[in-house]
Protein backbone atom coordinates (compact mmCIF):
# COMPACT_ATOMS: atom_id res chain seq x y z
CA UNK A 1 0.00 0.00 0.00
CA UNK A 2 1.65 3.62 -0.64
CA UNK A 3 3.28 5.62 2.21
CA UNK A 4 5.24 8.29 2.11
CA UNK A 5 7.87 6.15 3.09
CA UNK A 6 7.21 3.59 -0.15
CA UNK A 7 9.78 1.25 -0.27
CA UNK A 8 12.81 3.62 -0.21
CA UNK A 9 16.05 3.58 2.46
CA UNK A 10 15.75 6.80 3.90
CA UNK A 11 18.65 7.75 6.02
CA UNK A 12 19.16 11.34 7.82
CA UNK A 13 19.84 13.87 5.62
CA UNK A 14 22.65 15.79 7.63
CA UNK A 15 24.71 12.50 7.79
CA UNK A 16 24.31 11.88 3.99
CA UNK A 17 25.03 15.53 2.04
CA UNK A 18 26.57 13.65 -0.91
CA UNK A 19 23.46 12.47 -1.70
CA UNK A 20 21.71 16.61 -2.14
CA UNK A 21 22.37 19.15 -4.14
CA UNK A 22 25.51 21.38 -2.66
CA UNK A 23 22.77 24.24 -1.82
CA UNK A 24 20.37 20.96 0.14
CA UNK A 25 23.16 19.99 2.15
CA UNK A 26 24.59 23.94 3.39
CA UNK A 27 20.58 24.28 4.50
CA UNK A 28 20.11 20.93 6.43
CA UNK A 29 19.84 22.24 9.51
CA UNK A 30 16.61 24.29 8.12
CA UNK A 31 14.94 20.55 8.53
CA UNK A 32 17.11 18.72 11.12
CA UNK A 33 14.03 15.96 10.80
CA UNK A 34 14.68 15.52 7.11
CA UNK A 35 16.14 12.38 5.60
CA UNK A 36 17.40 11.57 2.33
CA UNK A 37 17.14 8.16 -0.50
CA UNK A 38 18.86 7.99 -3.47
CA UNK A 39 16.63 6.94 -6.34
CA UNK A 40 17.23 6.39 -10.16
CA UNK A 41 17.57 9.61 -11.38
CA UNK A 42 15.32 8.21 -14.72
CA UNK A 43 12.49 7.73 -12.47
CA UNK A 44 12.53 11.49 -10.23
CA UNK A 45 8.86 13.09 -11.88
CA UNK A 46 6.31 12.40 -9.42
CA UNK A 47 4.37 9.95 -11.66
CA UNK A 48 6.98 7.58 -12.26
CA UNK A 49 8.70 8.23 -8.75
CA UNK A 50 5.58 7.21 -6.70
CA UNK A 51 5.02 4.18 -8.95
CA UNK A 52 8.37 3.00 -8.72
CA UNK A 53 8.71 3.38 -5.31
CA UNK A 54 5.30 2.88 -3.83
CA UNK A 55 5.08 6.40 -2.34
CA UNK A 56 1.72 7.83 -2.22
CA UNK A 57 0.98 10.76 -4.42
CA UNK A 58 -0.88 13.04 -1.75
CA UNK A 59 2.78 12.13 0.34
CA UNK A 60 4.56 13.81 -2.48
CA UNK A 61 4.89 17.66 -3.23
CA UNK A 62 6.20 19.42 -5.96
CA UNK A 63 7.96 22.83 -5.63
CA UNK A 64 8.66 24.93 -9.03
CA UNK A 65 10.12 28.21 -9.32
CA UNK A 66 8.19 31.13 -10.76
CA UNK A 67 9.26 34.71 -12.01
CA UNK A 68 7.18 38.00 -11.22
CA UNK A 69 7.47 41.14 -12.77
CA UNK A 70 5.85 44.32 -12.31
CA UNK A 71 7.41 47.55 -14.27
CA UNK A 72 11.00 47.54 -13.12
CA UNK A 73 10.98 45.19 -9.69
CA UNK A 74 10.99 41.56 -10.43
CA UNK A 75 11.33 38.40 -8.08
CA UNK A 76 11.98 34.80 -8.03
CA UNK A 77 10.17 32.42 -5.55
CA UNK A 78 9.23 28.62 -4.62
CA UNK A 79 5.38 27.49 -4.74
CA UNK A 80 5.19 23.94 -2.89
CA UNK A 81 1.75 22.27 -3.25
CA UNK A 82 0.95 18.79 -3.05
CA UNK A 83 1.36 16.36 -6.31
CA UNK A 84 -2.33 15.59 -6.30
CA UNK A 85 -3.09 19.69 -6.55
CA UNK A 86 -3.38 22.73 -8.82
CA UNK A 87 -1.21 26.00 -7.57
CA UNK A 88 -2.65 28.78 -8.92
CA UNK A 89 -0.23 30.82 -10.08
CA UNK A 90 -1.76 33.10 -12.01
CA UNK A 91 -3.67 34.54 -9.28
CA UNK A 92 -3.03 33.88 -5.94
CA UNK A 93 0.67 33.69 -6.11
CA UNK A 94 0.93 36.90 -8.33
CA UNK A 95 -1.53 38.44 -5.69
CA UNK A 96 0.68 37.48 -2.93
CA UNK A 97 4.25 38.53 -4.36
CA UNK A 98 2.31 41.64 -5.51
CA UNK A 99 3.34 40.98 -9.23
CA UNK A 100 1.81 42.16 -12.62
CA UNK A 101 3.08 38.94 -14.34
CA UNK A 102 3.77 35.28 -13.19
CA UNK A 103 5.11 32.86 -15.16
CA UNK A 104 7.33 29.45 -14.40
CA UNK A 105 11.11 30.38 -14.55
CA UNK A 106 13.14 28.92 -17.93
CA UNK A 107 14.77 25.52 -17.02
CA UNK A 108 18.59 27.17 -17.34
CA UNK A 109 17.70 30.12 -15.26
CA UNK A 110 16.10 28.04 -12.64
CA UNK A 111 19.10 25.82 -12.39
CA UNK A 112 21.25 28.40 -12.47
CA UNK A 113 20.35 31.02 -9.60
CA UNK A 114 19.21 27.94 -7.14
CA UNK A 115 22.21 26.15 -7.51
CA UNK A 116 19.46 22.65 -7.86
CA UNK A 117 18.87 20.31 -11.57
CA UNK A 118 15.23 20.79 -12.93
CA UNK A 119 13.13 18.17 -11.34
CA UNK A 120 14.76 18.02 -7.84
CA UNK A 121 14.53 21.84 -7.16
CA UNK A 122 13.37 21.99 -3.50
CA UNK A 123 12.69 24.59 -1.32
CA UNK A 124 15.50 23.49 1.10
CA UNK A 125 18.94 25.64 -0.02
CA UNK A 126 17.23 28.14 -1.67
CA UNK A 127 18.88 31.88 -1.96
CA UNK A 128 17.97 33.38 1.09
CA UNK A 129 15.75 36.48 -0.38
CA UNK A 130 13.47 34.32 -2.16
CA UNK A 131 9.43 33.87 -0.94
CA UNK A 132 9.12 30.36 -0.79
CA UNK A 133 4.97 29.73 -0.62
CA UNK A 134 3.47 26.95 0.92
CA UNK A 135 0.59 25.17 0.55
CA UNK A 136 -1.77 24.83 3.90
CA UNK A 137 -2.11 21.19 2.78
CA UNK A 138 1.58 20.79 2.30
CA UNK A 139 2.38 22.30 5.77
CA UNK A 140 -0.46 19.84 7.72
CA UNK A 141 0.25 16.94 5.66
CA UNK A 142 2.87 15.34 7.88
CA UNK A 143 5.44 13.52 5.73
CA UNK A 144 6.08 14.61 2.33
CA UNK A 145 8.20 13.66 -0.14
CA UNK A 146 10.08 16.65 -2.13
CA UNK A 147 13.20 16.87 -4.57
CA UNK A 148 16.73 16.58 -3.15
CA UNK A 149 18.20 19.48 -5.26
CA UNK A 150 19.37 16.70 -7.76
CA UNK A 151 17.44 14.18 -9.89
CA UNK A 152 18.89 11.42 -8.16
CA UNK A 153 17.58 12.02 -4.94
CA UNK A 154 14.38 12.56 -2.33
CA UNK A 155 13.96 13.98 0.83
CA UNK A 156 11.39 12.98 3.43
CA UNK A 157 10.41 15.68 5.52
CA UNK A 158 7.43 17.16 7.46
CA UNK A 159 5.62 19.44 5.91
CA UNK A 160 5.70 21.62 9.04
CA UNK A 161 9.67 21.91 8.90
CA UNK A 162 8.70 23.51 5.57
CA UNK A 163 6.54 26.29 7.05
CA UNK A 164 9.37 27.12 8.95
CA UNK A 165 11.82 27.58 6.50
CA UNK A 166 13.52 31.16 5.93
CA UNK A 167 10.89 33.39 3.86
CA UNK A 168 8.21 30.60 4.48
CA UNK A 169 4.74 31.58 3.90
CA UNK A 170 1.53 29.34 4.43
CA UNK A 171 -1.13 30.24 2.70
CA UNK A 172 -4.03 28.34 0.30
CA UNK A 173 -2.38 28.17 -3.26
CA UNK A 174 -4.61 25.98 -4.71
CA UNK A 175 -7.55 26.26 -6.98
CA UNK A 176 -10.58 24.18 -6.63
CA UNK A 177 -12.92 23.91 -10.31
CA UNK A 178 -12.13 27.16 -11.90
CA UNK A 179 -11.58 27.56 -15.70
CA UNK A 180 -8.41 25.91 -16.99
CA UNK A 181 -6.90 28.90 -18.19
CA UNK A 182 -6.79 29.89 -14.38
CA UNK A 183 -5.34 26.56 -12.97
CA UNK A 184 -2.03 25.73 -13.79
CA UNK A 185 -0.36 22.13 -12.97
CA UNK A 186 2.86 21.91 -11.00
CA UNK A 187 5.05 19.54 -12.97
CA UNK A 188 6.93 16.96 -11.66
Amino acid sequence: MPSAEGTLDWKPLRENPELVAPPVAAAAGHVPGARVAAIDATLADTAAFCEAYDVAQEASANCVVVFGRRGDESVHAAVMVLATDRADVNKVVRRELGMRKMSFADQPTAEELTGMTQGGITPVGLPAHWPILVDEAVAAAGPVVIGGGVRGSKLLVDGAELATLPNARVLKLTVDAQPERAQTRVPG
